[in-house]
Order: structure tokens, then sequence, then C-alpha cells
């Protein structure tokens, strides 16, 4: 009775230890972070053109952010801004200062990212960009046909902020996107849907996002035609789609060009100063296991290892920052 009982602990303990194994590294989304380079300027953009409410302002330096985004001799100024309940994060390194976005920068190079903001009412939303002189990466707004049938009716519209990061300002039909897009209660621009990365190859990308990270697939669409040309403004753009999400906070899209081939490979220089650094920040509860994982995937690490940081006010107290296969950056943060 008592080897019963016994052997029944044991599988029960058992049990649990796999099911907390098994349990997503990946909690939620918290922020997309980007690199500019001045931080007061692009605060401006974003809450004068786009609605971003500035939340917080930091500066900090030291051992531990260094180690943390493998600058040495680093000062970063940071600033969190909300739209909706979605989060950005603006960072201005006053030393070490990046290199700028490459002028010839193209929507199929590997480093691309943006984030898709979602407006109300396209073409109230193009008007008001167009009042405030920004910078076009489409040629206009462009609808998604009909015969798509998981993104036909989409309107967007790419364009870039001061420092020349994409952005993207995105309209669903009534038939697709999440409800609380419907619901605008008057506001021009509403949160952020996604962040889109670039990749090479989306089953790779599955198996680092999907299976390694936890977080699951919403949705798929291959997407081609003139539209999809002149949005991206890639002649012969034919595009495989993958959107992913976590439990919450904004999705994560992945762009594989199936045509052209001619986007160019993540600089293996890059370094978190460089202004065409973004970084997806992921909330889990385990970031020591979470590094682990990462290192039996072979992930190349930003960060020396975990880092417990003591100073300044992050809102989280263990993190390091890895790259994807392709290079993006993504931080894991236990809070």
């Amino acid at each position: 009775m008592l080897r019963r009982a016994f052997l029944t602990l044991v599988i029960v303990c058992g049990v649990l230890q796999a099911s907390d194994d098994h349990r997503p590294l990946v909690t939620a989304v918290d922020s997309i972070g980007l690199t500019v380079s001045d931080l007061d300027r692009s605060v401006e953009f974003y809450s004068k053109v786009l609605s971003f409410e500035k939340i917080s302002e930091t500066e900090v330096d030291g051992p531990e952010y260094e180690h943390l985004e493998g600058v040495f001799g680093l000062r970063m100024r940071t600033a969190r801004m909300r739209l909706g309940n979605e989060f950005i994060e603006l960072t201005e390194f006053l030393a070490p200062r990046g290199r700028p976005v490459p002028v010839d920068t193209r929507a199929n190079d590997h480093w691309f990212q943006h984030i898709a903001v979602i407006t109300s009412d396209m073409d109230r939303a193009y008007k008001w960009l167009r009042e405030n002189k920004v910078q076009h990466a489409s040629s206009g707004p462009q609808r998604l046909p009909e015969w798509n049938k998981n993104a036909g009716g989409i309107q967007a519209f790419y364009f870039r902020d001061p420092d020349g990061h994409f952005l993207e300002v995105l309209s669903f039909p009534p038939d697709k996107g999440d409800a609380k897009w419907h619901d605008s209660g008057g506001k021009l621009f509403l949160g952020i849907d996604h962040t889109a990365i670039v990749i090479s190859d989306t089953d790779a990308s599955l198996k680092f996002y999907r299976d390694v990270l936890g977080l699951h697939v919403v949705g798929e669409s291959e997407n081609y035609g003139p539209e999809q040309e002149r949005l991206n403004n890639v002649f012969g753009a034919r595009v495989r789609i993958t959107s992913l999400r976590a439990a919450s906070g904004p999705g994560v899209e992945f762009l594989e060009y199936l045509a052209p081939h001619d986007g160019r490979p993540y600089p293996l220089e890059e370094k978190a100063n460089d202004l065409i650094h973004w970084q997806i920040r992921f909330l889990g509860t385990n970031v020591a296991r979470a590094a682990q994982d990462l290192q039996k995937f072979r992930s190349s690490f930003i960060s020396t290892g975990v880092v417990e940081l003591t100073s300044g006010s992050p809102g989280f107290h263990k993190s390091f920052v890895a790259r994807d296969p392709d290079g993006h950056a993504i931080q894991l943060a236990q809070q």
C-alpha cells in the first residue's frame, strides 16, 4: 500500500515536472523596441503623427546594460510609449553612436522589420500622414484583392519614420482582424496589431518561434499581384505570410519572399546601437530555462548570458537578448 502511494506520488511529481518543462517559454509580447538617433525627435514624431503616448523615460549605463545589449561603454535613453494596449520602446544610444539605416534598404532585405499600426479610416490616415510629410515607402495605400481569401479587403500603406524605419498603417474590413480594431471610439490610430519581419525560411522560423518559444500560428496567406508589389515597393513580390501570437500582446508576422530572391542577409556585424536594430521583448517566467533551450537550439546570443538588472527601472529583473535564425533580435525578460 505504501509502495503504491509512493509510486503514485513519483508519477504525479513527474507529470508536474514535465508540465513545467513544456510550458511555453513566452507568455506575452511586452513591447517592440527600435534604436533611434534622436530620442526627442522620435518621441515627437510618434506622439504627434501616430498618437502614441509617452509613458516613461529612463537613462542607464554601466556593466549590466553593456552585458545585456552587447555594446561596451554604452549610455542609453529609452522612452516607453503606448498606443491602445500596445507598447514600443525608443532607444537612443548617447554613447557609442551607431550606424544609420542604409539608404538603399528595401522591404525584402532580411533586416526589414516594421510595426503595423491599425487605423479606423485609411483615407483620413493617409491624408494626415501626407500633411505631416512622411516619407513614402509604398506608392500609396493599397487594397488587397478579394481573390485572396485570407487578406482580401485589407488596406495597407508603408512609410518611414525620421530615421528611416519602416512603419505600416493598416485597416481591416469588417470580416477580418480582432474585434477591438472595429471599435474605434472616434480615434484614428488604435494600436499595434503586429510586428513583421522578413525571414528566409518559414519552416526554420516556425521551429524557433513556435516550437522553442511557444507562440502559436493564427493565420497564413500568400500575397502577390500589383497591389502587393506597390505596397512593398518590390517588383514581382510574392510573399508567404505567417502570423503568430503569444497569449497576449501584438503578433509576430513572418514575411518570406518567394520572389524575388535578391533580398540581402542580416549584417553579421550589426549592433544594438545601429539604427537598423529592432528588438522584440517577450515576457517569460523562467529566463534561465529559456537561455538553456536557445543554446540547445544553437541561437546566437547578443548578451553574454542571463543578466540580472539591479539599476534603472526596466520593469524586469532578469533578461537576455539573442537572435532568431535570420538575425532579428529577441529579448526574453522575467519580471
